[in-house]
């Protein structure tokens, strides 16, 4: 008898900080991020079944490939576990905030409790999903490979806004002016409080904002209208793009910039979430 269905979800990643280090000599390019997992994302159910297949729903299936080229099934396939999957769609694709990795990463932990196979090298998949497969605040190092929990964070009130509009990321790479910059500090920072990381997060950095926003305009004027949003207390671009975030010092101020947003701006996915 076959195990019952098991439910993961796949919550959306946020690089809080993003330094480009170096550049190995195949091309990869050495990251210093300090990343965080918000309460809302996409949701999985799987279950063994003799032929592997993927079922895409929710508000924002359209567009997404139920073929093997998408990330869900690779991970199957990597686990060697055959599977029915439904992925129930809801962060935008191509946004910087990890869909198609954290998406993978819920397949591999979903299969490992269904079948109790380790979940093999996550890398094959791609940079984020070894932090995405932990799915909680972390430091992500080297090419991803290299990731460690991020116990001191505290939880931040947060708005995503993202324009409708996917970045290609070789593309933002491509663009960059310097690819050896300073790391953040070998060991973070204490932050007593939510106020405290927030003041730390300003004096790092996103060293992909300006390429990505010189492709695409349109991150400026998300960066813009959560700046000007009362209770902002810093506004950053989230990965290679579009999506960014504002944080906030506490929910009902982020939940009603979130609604003055998505009012003023139908078009923009917004959402008021929880990082952690």
């Amino acid at each position: 008898m076959l195990p019952l269905p098991v439910t993961e979800l796949a919550p959306a990643k946020v690089n809080l900080t993003l330094h480009v280090t170096g550049r190995r000599k195949d091309g990869y390019h050495l990251l210093d991020s300090l990343v965080a997992f918000a309460d809302i994302g996409d949701r999985l159910t799987v279950a063994l079944a003799p032929v592997p297949s993927l079922r895409v729903t929710g508000p924002r299936a359209a567009g997404v490939p139920e073929g093997p080229e998408n990330l869900v099934l690779r991970a199957a396939a990597l686990m060697g576990v055959s599977a029915a999957i439904t992925l129930e769609k809801h962060l935008p694709a191509a946004a910087g905030i990890g869909g198609g990795s954290s998406d993978a990463a819920a397949t591999l932990r979903a299969l490992a409790r269904l079948s109790g196979r380790p979940v093999p090298d996550a890398l094959a998949l791609g940079a984020d999903v070894p932090v995405c497969l932990i799915g909680r605040a972390a430091r992500m190092r080297g090419i991803g490979e290299d990731v460690t929990s991020a116990t001191g964070l505290p939880a931040l009130k947060a708005v995503l806004v993202n324009p409708g509009l996917p970045v290609a990321t070789p593309a933002v790479f491509a663009r960059l002016d310097r690819r050896d910059n300073p790391a953040m500090p070998a060991t973070l920072p204490h932050w007593p409080d939510a106020a405290a990381c927030i003041r730390w997060l300003a004096t790092q950095r996103n060293e992909l904002e300006a390429p990505a926003a010189a492709l695409c305009p349109e991150i400026g004027a998300v960066l813009d209208r959560l700046r000007e949003s009362d209770g902002c207390a810093l506004a950053r671009m989230s990965g290679s793009g579009a999506t960014c975030f504002g944080l906030y010092l506490d929910a009902v101020t982020a939940a009603a910039a979130a609604a003055q947003i998505a009012a003023q701006y139908p078009g923009w996915w917004v959402r008021a979430t929880r990082l952690s």
